[in-house]
């Protein structure tokens, strides 16, 4: 067993990539992570995440402690279990709240992803190296492997781990017969404020998941809102934002970004004109609106209302793919995490929370290699085998949860519904199926 320290290279700098270099840098190990992207603010859009227990952990584990601080201080509350309804607001079945958890790395947190890029990127400004495309990697004679690069450098460390998300050239080149599916569904989402006007919004709507069930066709709402107001939290964690060299007001603000509702409408492709996008640039939120609304026909009035106030500059189409399952391959000082090998419809916030998990499990395994306590290899083994469990058990819910969103048939709908109902009036079912 060499007793040289052991570098970790990771391309990619990701939820996840980001994760595993910060577990690894505050253990001392010596990592680098090499993104593609220009700069670390290209990519501070998209919507809030839902961080579950299973991300939770993993992000505490691997933060430093200050930086956990805030991203609970900064974060949402989810609310109660998430609702089934009916597309008329008949509730089906609501499960239960989780119980009290005083531990926050046992809550759920709904995260802005602005703020939780900040908070990854923090400290590890001589760790992650933008401006670096990733081309291909190189396993030399000495069990070392070298990274290359679009400009021509190159990077050479004891393991090389592809966090490039779902079109990873790192899996291409260490899995050329993994693919990814085409899912024949298509989702169309928006955001409305939560502010003065948003006032005759249902209950259910502002203060938790909800998802209704229609006899065609789908729709989800998520509520965002933060837990403390700004003031409550500079005076709380100021002190832990300064040190950490991150300006209060901005994350603040970050973290802010407008409580709202977000609601993803979703529908089989074959059930939608083929191309939702043609308009012009401008108009593009205003037309998917309208196709939405034009689909709602025998919905409740306060479903419509929803999709009529949402700006329409905030509504976007997103298509879905999925990863077909991989077989175990042998174990190389080259791996995979998060969507580079189990990519996932977006659905439930799966996705995010399979890569938190990934980065938690190879962070324990690396440190015990490291520290002499495992081989490498073996180590490695051992990570692969829960990853892939766990990641193709995500792939598969959220694959299911998409197909039963967009199955055409009405009889099949109908059993769904019924299923719920029954779920809703029978709490030990409810809690056998539902309950982790």
């Amino acid at each position: 067993m060499s007793t040289r320290p052991l570098r970790v290279i990771i391309v990619g700098g990701g939820i996840g990539g980001l994760c595993l270099a910060q577990g690894l840098h505050a253990a001392g190990i010596n990592v680098a992570v090499l993104e593609r992207d220009a700069a670390p603010d290209a990519r501070l859009q998209g919507y809030r995440l839902n961080i579950e227990p299973v991300g939770s952990r993993a992000l505490h584990d691997c933060l430093p402690a200050h930086l956990w601080q805030i991203l609970v201080a900064t974060a949402g509350h989810p609310g109660p279990g998430m609702g089934v309804f009916t597309e008329r607001l008949r509730l089906l079945m609501r499960e239960d709240a989780p119980p009290a958890e005083p531990d926050p790395s046992e809550q759920t947190h709904a995260v802005s992803r602005v703020t939780l890029r900040r908070l990854l990127l923090a400290g590890l400004d001589d760790v992650v190296h933008f401006g670096k495309e990733f081309t291909g990697y190189r396993q030399n004679a000495d069990g070392t492997v070298t990274a290359l690069f679009a400009d021509g450098t190159s990077a050479t460390g004891d393991l090389l781990v592809g966090a490039d998300g779902a079109n990873s050239r790192v899996r291409r080149q260490l899995l050329p017969h993994a693919r990814r599916a085409p899912v024949p569904a298509v989702g169309i989402g928006g955001k409305l404020r939560l502010d003065d006007k948003a006032t005759w919004l249902p209950e259910e709507m502002t203060s938790t998941k909800n998802m209704f069930l229609p006899k065609r066709d789908f729709l989800f709402t998520a509520v965002f809102r933060r837990r403390e107001t700004d003031g409550a939290i500079i005076e709380r964690i100021g002190d832990q934002m300064r040190a950490a060299v991150l300006d209060p007001d901005l994350l603040v603000q970050d973290a802010k970004d407008d409580d709202y509702v977000m609601w993803a409408y979703v529908a089989h492709s074959r059930a939608l004109p083929a191309d939702l996008t043609d308009a012009p640039t401008g108009k593009r939120g205003q037309h998917l609106r309208e196709l939405v609304a034009s689909r709602l026909t025998d919905w409740h009035p306060d479903l419509h209302k929803l999709i009529a106030q949402t700006p329409a500059d905030t509504i976007e189409r997103f298509d879905f793919a999925t990863a077909e399952r991989v077989k175990p391959w042998p174990t190389t000082n080259v791996t995979l995490l998060g969507d580079a090998i189990h990519s996932m419809p977006p659905v439930g916030g799966l996705g995010g929370n399979a890569a938190l998990y990934d980065a938690g499990a190879l962070r324990r395994a690396l440190i015990a290699a490291d520290q002499g306590e495992n081989d490498l290899l073996a180590a490695l083994a051992e990570y692969e085998r829960a990853m892939l469990n766990n990641g193709f058990a995500a792939v598969q819910a959220a694959t299911m949860y998409l197909r039963l969103a967009t199955l055409p048939s009405r009889a099949v709908r109908t059993v769904a519904r019924t299923f719920f109902r029954l779920c809703g009036t029978i709490p030990p079912l409810r809690r056998a199926i539902f309950s982790d």
